[in-house]
């Protein structure tokens, strides 16, 4: 298919929550036009038609936290500490065109450093770089003198400070304000469960966005960041491995979504010491895991709005292998179903682009994942390569049939 087609004899999970056996997708300048059932689909179609047998058919999927200039490497600060901007833009390339080819169709990067992932997009729009998923950007994230992400984010203090911080990125062109409310598991020297920006901070910068009709996203590990930001106003917390009552609770009162980033603490510890990971990182994400692990079960069995997001390019968490977050997220609770809502339809809510993208419905761009499988009995099947029979953006293959 290139941009007009006809995808028949398909299950269609459609990334709303419905799922439905024997389907044709009809697809027309690159945009879903009909989804019917096989019976409906004329017997001489006016479209060339794909057999579609045996095979799932679902958006592609949306990874609402990556960091395209980070490959997994297991020393990550270092690594994008030490990279020039030209090493760190084709990183960025590389790992755009890794995302695509894995079906991951949309990404929010929730941070690079000097602009090179605005840069980047210029790059696409002028047609110089193709290969990448849709670009949802954040520029430099906020942080306060010395904090989490000061080695490629933006340092302010005061509220003034934030403010201006806050409109330079809107200045540069990013689409959300990343904010750093507390410690990290990768930075040296600070721990997770230590706020860091000050609500009023945050507050300044969010007001900032909002005005400029941006959304804001925060780092936010410990319970009292969490709480700061999400009185502030924020639109998204990402990581919240140490939530408490209170904080989910104040999560559903405001509607803020939770981005949970399960599979980037997890690997951490899977590789550990002998990976090559640094020893600070390691113990942090040991003491952190069982504690991440419930703040994820307490959040989802209270209804917390959860999208997806992998914190892709952290150590051993590699751009094209996204899937491991769903994985990971059944495991810990969620059906099949709803970790693939949260990767699409849900996705497309908390990035305002669900009248664009992230489901099987007319007038949505034909941004599609067919694979050999059923995602639905065994989640694992989006993790493997050999599975993924294909994946359009916009109605056009990133990828050669293997049929």
């Amino acid at each position: 298919m290139d941009r007009d087609g006809i995808i028949a004899n398909v299950t269609v999970i459609d990334g709303l929550g419905g799922a439905t056996v024997d389907c044709f997708v009809a697809v027309e300048g690159g945009v879903i036009r009909e989804v019917g059932a096989k019976a409906d689909l004329p017997s001489a179609p006016r479209l060339p038609v794909e057999d579609g047998a045996g095979r799932t058919l679902m958006p592609g999927l949306i990874d609402c936290h990556v960091h395209l200039s980070l490959d997994g490497a297991p020393d990550a600060i270092h690594q994008i500490a030490g990279d020039p901007p030209a090493v760190a833009a084709l990183r960025l390339a590389t790992n755009a065109e890794r995302s695509l080819a894995a079906g991951v169709t949309t990404v929010r990067d929730l941070g690079a450093k000097l602009h090179v992932d605005i840069d980047f997009r210029k790059a696409v729009v002028e047609g110089i770089w193709r290969k990448t998923p849709r670009l949802v950007l954040a520029g430099r994230p906020l942080t306060m003198t010395g904090g989490h992400c000061w080695q490629f984010g933006r340092e302010a203090d005061g509220p003034d400070e934030l403010r201006k911080a806050a409109r330079e990125q809107i200045k540069a062109g990013a689409d959300w304000i990343k904010l750093i409310a507390s410690g990290g598991i990768l930075s040296p020297g600070t721990q997770p469960e230590s706020p860091q920006l000050e609500e009023e901070e945050m507050r300044a910068a969010i007001e900032e966005a909002h005005k400029a009709g941006r959304r804001a996203a925060v780092h936010a590990h410990g319970a009292a960041g969490i709480k700061n930001a999400l009185r502030a106003g924020i639109d998204s917390v990402e990581h919240a491995y140490f939530l408490d009552d209170e904080a989910i609770q104040m999560m559903l009162e405001r509607d803020v979504w939770l981005v949970p980033t399960t599979w980037a603490c997890k690997v951490i510890v899977q590789e550990g010491h002998e990976g090559g990971i640094p020893c600070h990182a390691v113990m942090k994400a040991e003491a952190a895991l069982e504690r991440q692990r419930e703040s994820f079960r307490k959040a989802h069995e209270a209804g917390v709005r959860i999208a997806m997001g992998t914190d892709a390019g952290t150590p051993y968490n590699r751009h094209g292998e996204n899937a491991r977050e769903l994985e990971t997220m059944v495991e810990l609770g969620m059906t099949p179903m709803e970790a693939i809502c949260a990767s699409t339809g849900r996705a497309a809510e908390l990035l305002d682009m669900a009248d664009r993208v992230g489901a099987i419905e007319p007038g949505r761009e034909a941004d599609l994942l067919l694979i050999d499988g059923d995602p639905l009995a065994d989640i694992s099947v989006l993790c493997e390569k050999a599975k993924i029979a294909q994946v359009y953006k916009a109605g056009v293959s990133v990828r050669a049939s293997r049929a």
